[in-house]
């Protein structure tokens, strides 16, 4: 299965290395599958009752791998921010349980795309899943940037063509 690790930054609550609240999660383009995912464990720091995730954070890491999906084209500036999501939360999502989660492109317009994302238990079942509506990212936002920027393009993967 071929797979190429996504860009990270330093801040970002879902990526961000030097974040020391975040949950420092890597994606990767499974182009076999043709979506993006990763991999997981949440200790009972994320949790909301006892022993189950906190629904705002595994809304955060539905908005995250979904919106990374449109990057699967390898096109690292296509990063995109959420005009709008929808979540439906199907089943309790445990804590200390190894999770993954996956988001697909349902439709690439070039500046707007919509997209999916899902969080997946051991046993293959779906506990919340997403709908979402992407934009391109103002270059205001963009020009704030600043060392984000620089950390992104340090991080991004050479892509062979």
């Amino acid at each position: 299965m071929k797979k190429l690790r996504q860009p990270t930054s330093l801040q970002c609550f879902a990526c961000g290395r030097n974040n020391p609240f975040g949950l420092k999660l890597e994606w990767f383009n499974n182009y076999d599958e043709k979506c993006v995912e990763t991999s997981f464990t949440l200790d009972d720091n994320y949790c909301s009752y006892p022993g189950t995730v906190h629904g705002g954070i595994l809304a955060t890491i539905l908005d995250e791998t979904s919106g990374r999906a449109v990057l699967l084209d390898n096109n690292f500036e296509r990063l995109m921010v959420t005009l709008k999501m929808e979540v439906v939360y199907k089943k309790n999502t445990p804590t200390k349980t190894p999770l993954k989660a996956i988001g697909r492109v349902l439709k690439d317009g070039g500046s707007r795309a919509q997209v999916e994302g899902e969080i997946i238990l051991p046993d293959g079942t779906v506990s919340a899943k997403c709908t979402s509506i992407l934009f391109k990212i103002p270059q205001a936002v963009k020009d704030k940037w600043g060392p984000e920027a620089e950390e992104w393009a340090r991080t991004t993967p050479k892509v062979e063509e």
